[in-house]
């Protein structure tokens, strides 16, 4: 009996330290995503809707689903930007303690931009239809060596290197109609070895033409992003919706295993968060249904999920181009983890393993928001922060990079991709100028630090 009871008192004790530790743990993570959010620049409501004329490096924002306004609250703008030459004196402004240089220019429409294990940067010129390699940082700042990779591509975006590590085999290419790879050896300027055809077809035509390629965590699947072909086409009704506004999900060997993730419009930039494993990718929402809608958004993506186009939007939102369509997927949809301004154009991402920006930006993510063509007032034209604690988002995100528009409307810079260097610096690909950017730390602001990262079990899915 007494044994019992001390039995009791013993398992009684655990419980308790484990609530103590599980409590420390818990108000120490929520201290660590309060120290990313700087709460004296935070908006909220509708304020937190970008407008290119008041935006500042440094400001945080969140929007919820409750900001949403009603379809058709506003008339649906066309409102393109006019692309001008960067004056002499426009230059990227970065958040407060980060300096801002040119690595390159003249580059022939730099979308998608991967780093090699080595250090050197894969960017796709999409409109020249090739990969041109670039190496090492000179004295002036600029690339000690620039090379042509391979041509002969077609609008070739997403870059990905297989499998992970040091010593990679290969180097895939998303085309527009399909995925094909090169032999690649780490220090490789130039493709020794033809393309080889990995999936043969890629849905194409129509409107959205960028194809992201990542791996998963383990190396298992290949994930490509596929854009819908219209702005709100019934797939029901639509066969040149086949498997678009999807990630489809292959071998590396190209064999389809399926769809990893459907109802998303157009994921443009893909992600694997190296801390979690998980999915992540940067979308662009529909139009003409108003200035403030429909949000753009960062989120995680749930293997199997359902993203609501083209009947639903952010929940059980149900576009009013297809009312009472589908009522069973009702309570089905899943909410994205960070709404972005309608219309930002939402693009390339990373997450910043570096070791140069201060602490509180460890496992953060990027994204390059390319910037609206038909929003009354322009939104987008900088690459915004998203705060992560251990892998997940609260919904804010910070303006990190803008300047790209000028006071009166006309733009001179588009980011495209973003990646983090071996110096831990940040690259942003802009096919507005033509450009790379390089962003880094000179402090001596921000004064927030986060408290140490807990890891978590990689996992593909939450």
């Amino acid at each position: 009996m007494a044994r019992s009871r001390r039995a009791a008192m013993t398992r009684g004790t655990l419980v308790v330290l484990l609530s103590v530790v599980a409590g420390a743990w818990m108000a120490r993570a929520a201290a660590s995503g309060a120290d990313k959010v700087d709460a004296k620049h935070l908006l909220t409501g509708q304020a937190a809707f970008v407008d290119y004329r008041t935006i500042q490096a440094g400001t945080f924002r969140k929007i919820t689903t409750a900001d949403l306004p009603q379809p058709y609250a506003t008339e649906a703008a066309s409102n393109a930007p006019k692309v001008v030459p960067r004056p002499a004196d426009a230059w990227p402004k970065a958040a407060p303690g980060f300096k801002v240089d040119l690595y390159a220019s003249g580059l022939e429409g730099p979308r998608q931009i991967r780093m090699a294990p080595n250090g050197d940067f894969l960017v796709a010129e999409s409109r020249a239809g090739q990969l041109r390699v670039f190496r090492g940082r000179g004295q002036d700042g600029k690339p000690e060596q620039m090379s042509v990779f391979a041509t002969g591509l077609k609008q070739p975006f997403g870059i990905a290197f297989y499998p992970a590590g040091s010593s990679p085999q290969w180097l895939y290419v998303g085309n527009t109609n399909s995925v094909v790879r090169f032999p690649y050896k780490t220090g490789d300027l130039k493709a020794t070895g033809a393309a080889q055809t990995i999936v043969a077809e890629l849905p194409s035509g129509g409107g959205h033409w960028t194809r992201d390629v990542v791996f998963s965590a383990d190396g298992k699947s290949m994930l490509v992003a596929v854009g819908s072909a219209s702005n709100v086409d019934d797939p029901d009704t639509t066969p040149r919706e086949f498997h678009r506004a999807d990630i489809l999900e292959y071998t590396p060997d190209g064999k389809f295993v399926g769809v990893y993730a459907s109802g998303i419009r157009n994921a443009v930039g893909l992600g694997v968060d190296p801390q979690t494993g998980e999915l992540w990718c940067s979308t662009n929402e529909r139009d003409n249904l108003g200035d403030n809608l429909v949000p753009d958004y960062v989120t995680h993506v749930r293997k199997g999920g359902f993203y609501g186009w083209p009947w639903f939007y952010m929940g059980d939102h149900q576009d009013p181009r297809h009312q009472g369509k589908h009522p069973e997927l009702k309570g089905k949809i899943i909410v994205p983890d960070v709404l972005l301004p309608p219309h930002n154009a939402s693009l390339g991402l990373t997450f910043y393993e570096g070791q140069q920006f201060p602490e509180e930006y460890r496992g953060d993510l990027f994204a390059a928001e390319h910037g609206s063509w038909n929003r009354a007032n322009r939104t987008g034209y900088e690459v915004i922060r998203v705060p992560l604690t251990d892998g997940h988002a609260s919904g804010e995100f910070e303006d990190f990079l803008t300047g790209f528009a000028m006071p009166d409307g006309r733009v001179w810079g588009r980011p495209v991709a973003v990646a983090v260097g071996k110096d831990g610096s940040l690259y942003v690909t802009d096919d507005g100028s033509q450009s790379i950017w390089r962003v880094n730390y000179a402090g001596p602001p921000p004064v927030r630090s986060s408290l140490p990262r807990t890891p978590r079990r990689p996992t593909i899915d939450r």
